[in-house]
């Protein structure tokens, strides 16, 4: 059971990336998703879910109006794509899932069953 995360990367501010997390060992469908990020030194951060039923997504207000997630549980893949990038964004980003969410929202990392090794993201200035 492994969920490996990829598309990170150096990129300009105002650039863009696409983060993947894809999935062995199990199978996403029945899976709440989400990501996270952490930044030297601060906490780790929820930005992003995505409901396992309806596919319901919700954005901190961080991230809001500029990154997208979305799933294809065909792929077993989740993703993140991430635009208008600023210094701010720089982190380790990280993504979770949530075995039977029953098409819920969870924003603590606390609620969730499996994580991926992380993908560093640097935006310049």
């Amino acid at each position: 059971v492994q969920l490996q995360a990829s598309g990170g990367g150096l990129v300009q501010a105002g650039g863009s990336l696409r983060l993947l997390c894809a999935a062995s060992g199990f199978n996403l469908e029945y899976y709440a998703l989400a990501w996270f990020r952490q930044a030297p030194g601060k906490q780790r951060e929820w930005i992003s879910c995505i409901s396992d039923i309806r596919g319901a997504t919700s954005y901190a207000d961080s991230v809001k109006g500029r990154f997208t997630i979305s799933r294809d549980n065909a792929e077993n893949t989740v993703y993140l794509q991430m635009n208008s990038l600023n210094p701010e964004d720089t982190a380790v980003y990280y993504c979770a899932a949530k075995l039977y969410g029953s098409d819920l929202i969870f924003h603590f990392a606390s609620s969730y069953n499996y994580w991926g090794q992380g993908t560093q993201v640097t935006v310049s200035s």
